[in-house]
């Protein structure tokens, strides 16, 4: 008799139904930072811890486009670094995605979801010294509540790990010096609704500051009042509510982030 070869597992037939769900959701922000004009080819990272596995994230493969990212092509990893699960495509992991991603989830237990973006006004926000300026109702929504982190080269080392957690503290915000953005949800929907928010009001600073005009700034006693309201469940949790529209929006695109 002839012999049988079995197919090989596929992902989803390695993982639990909470896991595939997190990688679908996860496959989608790729997408959605790339549909929103956020991505940098094949660079910067998205994660998401497993949930249920605390000590275990996904991250992408670095050889993919965002608009490429799939549910099945997401790298498992421990904090330390050793790969739990690998996608048949296995180009690897970029080790400075590792390096950034690991030591916020490892540090911090409340985060679920980073996105880290590499925009031009991202950067150009970041190489300002005067950071993000309370200039739009989307900038004061960051007024006093973001971290900064000094430029180090390229992050590969893991000293810098300790660096990165003390720059952002307890903020849902970094902005990393002459490099770009980093966002941090309990939810990827929060984790993409505050990198969204924070590119937009980076972009709105470029527009204005680039037209040469003075800058109006709202008082203080507004901007305080602004950004209280933005605080996490003091109204609600913001990306939650937009995040079945988006998808919505995406399926209606391209759906093949699901596979």
């Amino acid at each position: 008799m002839p012999q049988v070869l079995s197919k090989p597992a596929t992902i989803r037939e390695q993982v639990s139904e909470a896991e595939w769900a997190a990688r679908v959701d996860l496959a989608a922000c790729y997408r959605l930072v790339d549909l929103y004009g956020m991505s940098d080819i094949i660079n910067n990272h998205i994660t998401m811890r497993v949930p249920g596995e605390p000590e275990h994230f996904l991250i992408n493969s670095h050889g993919e486009l965002y608009g490429e990212v799939t549910a099945s092509s997401l790298y498992k990893i421990h904090h330390d670094g050793e790969v739990i699960l690998r996608p048949h495509n296995d180009y690897g992991i970029n080790r400075a995605g590792y390096v950034i991603h690991s030591a916020i989830h490892e540090a911090r237990p409340d985060v679920n979801c980073i996105v880290h973006t590499h925009t031009r006004a991202g950067m150009a926000v970041a190489a300002l010294d005067c950071g993000i300026l309370p200039i739009s109702v989307t900038a004061l929504r960051f007024y006093g509540r973001y971290g900064i982190h000094e430029y180090e080269g390229v992050t590969i080392y893991d000293g810098e790990k300790p660096r990165l957690v003390r720059s952002l503290g307890d903020h849902d915000l970094l902005l990393l010096r002459n490099h770009g953005l980093l966002s941090c949800g309990r939810s990827i929907a929060e984790a993409f609704n505050i990198i969204y928010n924070a590119e937009q009001a980076c972009q709105i600073q470029v527009d204005a500051m680039g037209t040469g005009a003075a800058l109006v700034y709202p008082e203080e006693r507004i901007r305080r009042e602004v950004a209280e309201l933005f605080v996490p469940g003091v109204r609600r949790t913001f990306g939650e509510l937009e995040w079945p529209a988006l998808l919505r929006r995406l399926d209606a695109i391209d759906s093949s982030y699901r596979l």
